[in-house]
């Protein structure tokens, strides 16, 4: 036996390169903890033990989304992994929270609606740390999918006409599994089951500044003039042929921004020669937020397990935000989460 060893691992890890250290080092999660604490402030309940603390709340679903865990595994990993632990900040004798925790933490971000505002407050620190959010955006939507539902012809007509099927809530543990705010729709040939992720990324630096989620049945378009909030004025916008419409361009530049999007083709009337250049130019740039597609599909943001748009929402709402810490991390020149 070496006494000396549990240092020697613990200096070996570090000289590898714990990215969770350099993650700890770089974000300063205290930014968030008025917003996280003001959830326990709103409820009227009194007795009970005091809550976890919400930044280390807020690091376990961050560690939960980036390693794409259920909450019985991160109950199980955050107890074994000392780099776990490390991250979190606590010591060898401070309890953890457990999956049951875990889960009403999520549940009441999405009661309280903090998504937008700890998304926002991260942009903040973006900002603050050199990098300029208005030099031209990117617009697109990538599909999100769920659990596909296996449902009769009747309810999934009622289910098209947001209504609940019959006996769906007298049968209440049917009603708790079943998503009816998902949609299906088609790309490539090929159906998809679940939700939209919609982005306006930053040109030069792959920044996400703003999202929207929607079922995935809804048009790429009828999302956008909800993300041009966030882009100023002589701004380019570059699009891909899902936004080509006049409306949409007029709506632009109503912005005084530039809509630089690809053409469409028209049915029976291929593109001339002029129109495919323009569209080739086009993608080299439009083609950077597939990018930052890629990224997020590498840990799971392609495929979700929850019911209903509002979980979807903060699922979704988890993979943009720990994308964009993970980009300005890399753009700060430190080693890549």
């Amino acid at each position: 036996m070496n006494l000396f060893e549990p240092n020697k691992r613990k200096d070996k890890l570090e000289n590898l390169g714990d990215p969770l250290l350099k993650l700890n080092e770089l974000v300063n999660f205290e930014i968030y903890r008025d917003d996280l604490e003001s959830m326990y402030k709103s409820g009227t309940e009194k007795g009970g033990r005091p809550p976890y603390d919400p930044i280390k709340m807020l690091k376990v679903l961050i560690l939960q989304r980036l390693y794409n865990l259920s909450d019985r595994q991160t109950e199980f990993q955050i107890n074994d992994r000392a780099s776990f632990q490390r991250f979190l900040g606590v010591g060898a004798y401070e309890s953890l929270p457990d999956e049951k925790t875990i889960w009403l933490f999520r549940e009441r971000l999405i009661k309280e609606g903090l998504d937008k505002i700890l998304f926002d407050k991260l942009k903040y620190w973006i900002k603050k740390s050199g990098f300029i959010l208005n030099e031209g955006a990117i617009v697109d939507a990538s599909i999100v999918q769920v659990p596909i539902q296996r449902n009769t012809e009747e309810e999934n007509e009622a289910i098209k006409e947001d209504k609940t099927p019959e006996g769906w809530e007298e049968n209440g543990r049917m009603y708790a599994q079943k998503d009816i705010d998902a949609r299906w729709t088609k790309k490539h040939n090929k159906s998809y089951y679940g939700y939209k992720n919609h982005i306006l990324v930053e040109k030069e630096t792959k920044i996400i500044r703003d999202y929207e989620v929607t079922p995935a049945s809804v048009h790429d378009s009828q999302v956008y003039e909800s993300l041009l909030n966030e882009v100023k004025g002589e701004e380019a916008v570059f699009a891909d042929s899902a936004y080509s419409s006049e409306e949409l361009k007029k709506v632009t530049r109503e912005k005084l921004a530039e809509p630089l999007f690809c053409i469409k083709r028209k049915r029976n009337k291929k593109l001339n020669k002029i129109e495919i250049e323009w569209n080739r130019c086009l993608s080299k740039i439009r083609c950077r937020v597939e990018h930052v597609f890629g990224d997020l599909k590498s840990f799971g943001m392609n495929r979700i397990r929850s019911i209903g748009i509002e979980r979807a929402k903060l699922q979704i709402f988890l993979g943009n935000f720990l994308y964009n810490i993970r980009r300005t991390i890399y753009l700060k020149g430190a080693t890549h989460i």
